[in-house]
């Protein structure tokens, strides 16, 4: 009877706990079963942008680049005002390479987070299996392995304008976005909340 009411215990807060994030919000029927991501889809544009990183107490600032070369492929290249590169990795639907990365970036922790940020923030289509609304958001849920990845897509101009990356109790990462005609995200904040990491990104 005890492990009963333990498990009843447990599953009712996993279940609030996973609504949580959209506790405002209305559940709909999923009309759009495939969100495209408007940002940095585009084959013949390099993404360039100021870049800030803050890690366990260390600050990192420079030039950030992103180049897109084919369908869910994408290349970061992370280097210092002086021109000193720091970061260089290839990121592709499955895999991922290491171009080139600094001492004062290999750490394991370090280089999973910065490759599971960049998957997230630079995946284009995204499968919904449910959908959100309130009065000014669309929320599109998709799953993300053992994690949820939520959209949030201003109804005004259907722009995305918020991306939260969440465990099936909590927040783990929020990426948010200040774009130009829904077109290119301007500016990127992506912060975790169980890390000491925080990347900011201003386009030039």
């Amino acid at each position: 009877m005890r492990f009963l009411k333990i498990n009843i215990l447990v599953i009712f807060l996993l279940s609030s706990c996973s609504l949580a994030i959209t506790k405002d919000f209305t559940e709909a029927n999923v009309e759009l079963s495939n969100y495209k991501n408007p940002y940095f889809s585009n084959v013949f544009k390099d993404y360039v942008y100021k870049a800030n990183i803050e890690v366990y107490g260390y600050e990192f600032s420079g030039i950030l680049i992103i180049k897109k070369l084919a369908t869910q492929h994408h290349r970061i290249v992370f280097a210092t005002e002086f021109g000193t590169k720091m970061l260089d990795m290839e990121l592709n639907k499955e895999d991922y390479t290491i171009h080139f990365i600094a001492s004062e970036l290999n750490k394991k922790i370090l280089v999973n987070t910065l490759k599971k940020d960049f998957r997230i923030l630079l995946q284009e289509d995204i499968l919904v299996n449910k959908t959100f609304k309130n009065e000014y958001f669309n929320v599109y849920q998709s799953n993300n392995k053992n994690r949820l990845n939520f959209y949030f897509v201003k109804k005004e101009h259907n722009c995305l304008e918020k991306l939260v990356n969440t465990s099936k109790i909590k927040e783990k990462v929020i990426f948010n976005f200040k774009s130009n005609e829904c077109k290119m995200a301007e500016k990127i904040l992506i912060e975790h909340k169980n890390l000491k990491l925080k990347i900011e990104l201003k386009a030039f």
